[in-house]
């Protein structure tokens, strides 16, 4: 396997939460623990199949934990690594800018050609 290569450090923090529902995750997971489909109902729009694979990469990437629970019905929880973590602190400026702009953003995206 050959080492990955970033030309800088936003470069390898786009590789890892890159996309669209990602961050999206992220952002759901900061105040705990979920299961699979209150992150479902929590993040609008994502489809099963896609929500599904953005976990396993957060997984593999060690941004996410997954628990499962040996009971019936089998029980998964997600939650946040300490790595997660950080990453999620690191998120928080844009979020407030998004915040704080959002208005603005929408303004100007409604007038773009379709």
């Amino acid at each position: 396997m050959t080492k990955r290569s970033y030309s800088c450090g936003l470069d390898a923090a786009i590789d890892v939460v890159g996309g669209k529902w990602k961050p999206l995750i992220l952002w759901a997971l900061h105040e705990g623990t979920l299961r699979f489909g209150e992150l479902r109902r929590v993040i609008d729009g994502v489809s099963e199949k896609v929500l599904i694979q953005q976990l396993r990469e957060l997984e593999a990437d060690e941004i996410v934990h997954r628990e499962v629970y040996r009971e019936v019905p089998p029980r998964v929880e997600y939650s946040l690594t300490p790595f997660g973590v950080s990453l999620n602190d690191a998120l928080e400026p844009l979020s407030t800018w998004g915040h704080e702009h959002m208005e603005h953003i929408g303004t100007m995206r409604d007038r773009r050609p379709t």
